[in-house]
């Protein structure tokens, strides 16, 4: 993966991960691209002087139209970053939860498919393009509290492996970010100010640093994501306590 002279569409990209991905690469020369449902937060994003596109993530025609026209007026288009996704709390044992399994699965899982069927033909074109996708340490370790979102960021990890593979004797590069807990508006204010969660800049220069000193690494791993990505490393029982012991410190969902 190239640093310099992309032209890089983020999706989720009017706030928090995305945002402060957005700014770091275009402080290194590159033209960056943002998308997002949210009227508002695209506007602080064109304030800031990026070219800003609305997207539903969770209708595909929202996404192909949307790719179509990023891709006329920016031709050179080479890269995504699928950032856009969305984290809610579930209880399963009421029967009250299917919209949101239908809106994580569409917005996390399907939206980064569709939109990546849309660009890989263009993709294949280029000299240097690279995909990034976006899952999480609770692909590897789920909390039990957002059932659906944990799956979804497993399945984006399988789904990286499979797409890298595919595109392994291709011009296009795929990057997996996995994200610990970071002090983002993901599921709301709380989060945002916790201290126990990672803070969003020292999350990004350490992202940063990573992909300046290993340019061919396939995750993009930051330090304190490591419990949750190996977390079956020591074996089964091992893995089984870890989960147990996280899940126990965490309130369930009402």
């Amino acid at each position: 993966m190239k640093l310099t002279n992309n032209t890089i569409l983020i999706t989720g990209g009017g706030s928090g991960i995305g945002f402060a991905l957005a700014d770091e690469l275009r402080k290194l020369g590159n033209e960056v691209i943002v998308t997002n449902r949210s009227e508002a937060k695209l506007a602080k994003a064109k304030a800031e002087g990026f070219a800003t596109y609305p997207v539903d993530m969770t209708d595909g025609k929202s996404i192909d139209a949307m790719a179509k026209q990023v891709l006329a007026d920016h031709p050179r288009l080479n890269a995504v970053i699928q950032n856009a996704g969305i984290m809610q709390p579930e209880n399963l044992k009421k029967a009250d939860s299917l919209k949101i399994q239908s809106d994580t699965i569409a917005t996390n899982l399907l939206g980064p498919m569709r939109l990546n069927t849309a660009l890989i033909p263009h993709f294949l074109k280029q000299d240097a393009a690279f995909i990034m996708t976006v899952s999480s340490g609770l692909a590897f370790m789920p909390l039990a509290a957002f059932p659906t979102y944990c799956a979804t960021k497993a399945a984006i990890h399988s789904y990286s492996q499979t797409l890298r593979y595919q595109l392994r004797n291709t011009p296009i590069a795929v990057l997996e970010l996995a994200p610990p807990y970071v002090q983002t508006h993901l599921t709301g204010d709380y989060q945002a100010n916790d201290p126990s969660a990672m803070p969003l800049d020292a999350f990004i220069r350490e992202v940063m640093t990573i992909l300046k000193e290993k340019p061919d690494a396939q995750e993009i791993l930051v330090e304190r994501v490591n419990f949750l990505r190996f977390a079956e490393s020591n074996g089964v029982d091992e893995y089984r306590k870890k989960f147990i012991g996280l899940n126990e410190h965490m309130p369930p969902a009402e």
